[in-house]
């Protein structure tokens, strides 16, 4: 019997393509979910492994790039230093596609500052952070995300107010914030199809159980608690651009944000007429969900029209590494006509 043809891509690349190595993570890890949807989000793009780089710190969540894209340039950097190193390799060569994997402890934590500032840069990254509540590779112990009254599996409470991560995004500026759950694919798929095709930095918080320490009664990031407490926003679909438009148009029902390569986010309202654009009702919307014990999953924030770091820096189309030394060093004159202007 002939062996069937694999299903390829735009650019001819079949899904194996896109896979990394064999995950070693505990069996059911939510993390292992979040990859399978990253390799899924790459081969529907048609995104050149080639031409991405994956950049991560230091955690389980950081171990996860090995599993996806193995073509791909990929550094591990140090514990909460990645957005630090995925800057300086973004500007360099403006031609890479990121993508940064993070989590809790390696962004809320340690990585609080870098965080903080590549948000406020607008960064283009798909910056994602796999979100379970505890630092398991340390036993299990409360993260900055844990939410007050949540218990780890020895009985002992957590008295410490979280760090919303997706609010602390929208506050600083960032022009893409979604979260999403790692057991709900078809979400989650969507969503980092629109980070892909987003031009400026897009933060995804992912709730991604951690089946060895916070997968049990009395977690809030638990795989039960989650399917329970999770409120969907809307029902998203994702559009490329080299597809027709086919939405419902009723007033109030359908919101429709084109991205800058021409994709479109179709947002259909299910319990609430909201508009992704609006960062103060994101806001409040977020702390009502958390004063509820509820949490939201969906786009929260977008502004496509938002000027990335490397545009306000007027960074040369072309890579560093590959500029002439003419470029790097224009002569005398130039210096002198630079100096003449600042006179």
């Amino acid at each position: 019997m002939a062996t069937q043809a694999p299903v390829t891509n735009q650019i001819g690349l079949s899904l194996n393509d896109y896979k990394g190595a064999v995950s070693t993570l505990c069996a059911g890890c939510g993390h292992d979910a979040v990859t399978g949807q990253i390799v899924r989000a790459f081969f529907q793009r048609g995104v050149d492994p080639q031409r991405v780089a994956k950049f991560s710190g230091i955690g389980c969540s950081s171990k996860t790039p090995a599993y996806f894209l193995n073509r791909a340039h990929g550094i591990n950097s140090v514990h909460g230093r990645m957005p630090s190193v995925a800057t300086g390799a973004l500007l360099a060569n403006r031609d890479l596609m990121g993508i940064g994997i993070s989590g809790d402890g390696d962004t809320a934590s340690i990585g609080m500052g870098q965080f903080i500032h590549m948000v406020r840069r607008n960064v283009p990254l798909i910056y994602i952070i796999e979100n379970n509540g505890v630092y398991g590779l340390t036993k299990g112990q409360f993260s900055a995300t844990a939410d007050i009254g949540s218990t780890l599996k020895s009985g002992v409470i957590n008295d410490l107010p979280p760090v919303d991560l997706c609010s602390l995004a929208i506050e600083l500026g960032a022009s893409f914030v979604a979260r999403s759950f790692s057991g709900d694919p078809k979400q989650l798929a969507v969503l980092l199809e629109a980070a892909i095709a987003h031009k400026g930095l897009a933060v995804l918080d992912v709730i991604s159980p951690c089946v060895t320490f916070n997968n049990h009664e009395g977690s809030t990031k638990s795989y039960t608690y989650a399917k329970q407490n999770e409120i969907p926003l809307h029902e998203i679909g994702f559009v490329p651009a080299s597809e027709t438009l086919d939405v419902d148009y009723e007033p109030g029902e359908t919101k429709v944000v084109q991205l800058d390569d021409g994709s479109r986010i179709t947002l259909k309202k299910i319990e609430r007429d909201f508009d992704p654009a609006d960062r103060l009702e994101a806001l409040s919307m977020l702390r009502r969900s958390y004063d509820e014990g509820t949490f939201l999953t969906g786009l929260f924030y977008v502004n496509p029209e938002q000027e990335t770091l490397t545009d306000m820096l007027k960074i040369h189309e072309t890579p560093l590494a590959h500029l002439r030394e003419a470029d790097l060093r224009p002569g005398p004159e130039v210096l002198t006509s630079i100096m003449r202007d600042l006179a």
